[in-house]
């Protein structure tokens, strides 16, 4: 886990061909003003493998375990594609320990998302390579391709590049099963504490469509597509991604550290380009 700076805790939950170092480019600029904490999920980057068969509700009990290992009650939670899906359940399972949810390039309780043919077809794809002997960082040039987009920069795509080829394969393709099926996700509707929905102007897989239809069925969500980026939004754009999210918690870190609650206004913000 990296973790700089101080005050109210930030907690940034990586995607499902990421770790922890998907989020250098946040770090310091929220740790300037928040205690910033970036984990890799059980898995992935220096968190051991582990025996036995994945339950998506893992990662979401071992998100409790870190908040504790800070002594906070509650946290405000940044997550990216699987992220946001685990930031999500945690919501749905314990909300008084949630303060914010950032939701980025996120697709979680979409419908048309969890099609279940669509599904099948998506994880025979994914697995197929593996299951035939290749290695992630064999698989990664592939995988990459379908999560930038027209105008992402080498060093971003470099970055997303190693932390795929950095994967290993058990733990992945138990995590690409398990968090692509799962769906028991809190109606978005019965959510209640500030929620900024961000996402890429070219995201293929979390689409602007999936986000906005998100945010409007979050009470008061505040919603921002970022121009040029990409399904990694953090690295590809990552000052108009870092201002958005800059402005979102210091409006609610303190009221919501103090009474959690919703914010007033449902706004959408205009990303300008960065």
């Amino acid at each position: 886990m990296d973790v700089t700076g101080s005050g109210p805790l930030v907690v940034f939950l990586h995607g499902i061909g990421g770790n922890r170092k998907n989020w250098v480019r946040q770090l310091d600029v929220v740790g300037a003003e928040f205690t910033a904490a970036a984990w890799d999920a059980r898995g992935y980057g220096d968190s051991e493998d582990y025996e036995g068969s994945l339950d998506f509700t893992d990662f979401t009990r071992d998100l409790g375990r870190l908040i504790d290992s800070f002594g906070v009650r509650r946290a405000h939670l940044v997550g990216i594609s699987m992220g946001g899906r685990i930031a999500l359940d945690f919501y749905g399972k314990w909300p008084d320990r949630v303060a914010t949810l950032t939701l980025a390039d996120t697709s979680a309780g979409n419908s048309r998302v969890n099609n279940a043919e669509e599904i099948d077809a998506f994880l025979a794809i994914r697995k197929r390579p593996l299951l035939e002997g290749k290695t992630p960082r064999d698989i990664a040039p592939q995988v990459l391709a379908s999560l930038i987009g027209p105008g992402t920069a080498r060093d971003a795509s470099d970055l997303m590049l190693e932390s795929l080829a950095q994967l290993r394969a058990g733990s992945y393709l138990k995590t690409l099963d398990t968090v692509t099926r799962y769906s028991k996700f809190l109606p978005f509707e019965q959510i209640a504490v500030p929620v900024l929905v961000l996402v890429g102007e070219h995201d293929r897989i979390a689409t602007p469509a999936y986000a906005l239809e998100m945010a409007n069925r979050i009470p008061g969500a505040h919603y921002a597509v970022i121009p040029g980026a990409s399904h990694i939004s953090n690295l590809d754009r990552a000052a108009e991604f870092n201002r958005l999210l800059m402005d979102f918690l210091r409006k609610h870190a303190l009221s919501s550290e103090t009474t959690g609650g919703l914010a007033a206004d449902c706004a959408t913000i205009v990303a300008q380009g960065s």
